[in-house]
């Protein structure tokens, strides 16, 4: 996972972020400073309308701030053109979604495999990675399973194993419980708990509690502002 001698993985400098809706400006984020060191696991909370999904938007490389500075991995992200950071989110970032976000025609390992087709990959590495990848989320036995032939917990496997494939700096996690019944979802944070005791650097949007109590570090956004960053004293332990 050590990319550059820096144990600093995510700063963003006073970064701020405003939309304009018709005559109305709407300032989603107003000046946020924060830092993530590599092997964190951060959960990013917060209300509707908080600014946690911005905030994430913007350290996912999907969009950038209106003024501040984003480094990321020591690149400044803060003003790259759309090409320069669809390169950064496909080498750096690994993307877990709440809808999964398969494609409902290819398999497991054909879902998996796909960033690495954009990394240029020949086929019998991507074949490769994507089965280690797999059989690390425990369903190395479903690689030829099309999404409807899964429940929704392996589904989510499957999607962690994509954004895992290709190495990343960070795996960005937005709301990855938010379709899943209660035991499932438990399962799943069980297993992001062993990506991070493997040295994964974890970020995680959730507005549950119970799911926040995962992460080892909890920052709390009101209003487009931090308004706590504090280490999870009472980390909920993973399931026996």
């Amino acid at each position: 996972m050590q990319r550059n001698s820096s144990p600093t993985v995510i700063e963003t400098r006073e970064i701020s972020k405003k939309y304009v809706m018709g005559s109305e400006v709407v300032h989603a984020l107003k000046s946020i400073t924060i830092q993530i060191n590599r092997g964190e696991y951060v959960a990013f909370m917060g209300p509707s309308g908080s600014g946690k999904s911005t905030l994430m938007n913007i350290v996912g490389a999907l969009d950038t701030p209106t003024s501040g500075q984003y480094i990321l991995n020591g690149k400044d992200v803060s003003n790259m053109t759309e090409n320069e950071l669809a390169e950064i989110r496909n080498k750096e970032i690994g993307f877990v979604f709440q809808t999964f976000n398969l494609l409902p025609r290819s398999t497991s390992l054909e879902n998996v495999a796909l960033p690495l087709i954009y990394a240029g990959y020949n086929k019998a590495d991507r074949t490769e990675r994507a089965m280690q990848a797999l059989t690390s989320v425990g369903l190395g036995d479903r690689a030829h399973h099309k999404p409807n032939e899964l429940s929704g917990g392996q589904r989510q496997r499957v999607a962690i194993a994509r954004a895992l494939v290709n190495d990343p700096s960070i795996i960005l996690a937005d709301e990855p419980t938010g379709n899943l019944d209660t035991k499932t979802s438990y399962d799943i944070m069980d297993l992001f708990e062993k990506l991070y005791s493997q040295g994964n650097t974890i970020i995680m949007v959730t507005h549950e509690e119970d799911i926040a109590e995962y992460a080892h570090r909890v920052v709390r956004l009101r209003d487009g502002l931090i308004e706590t960053d504090r280490l999870n004293e009472h980390i909920r332990s993973v399931q026996g």
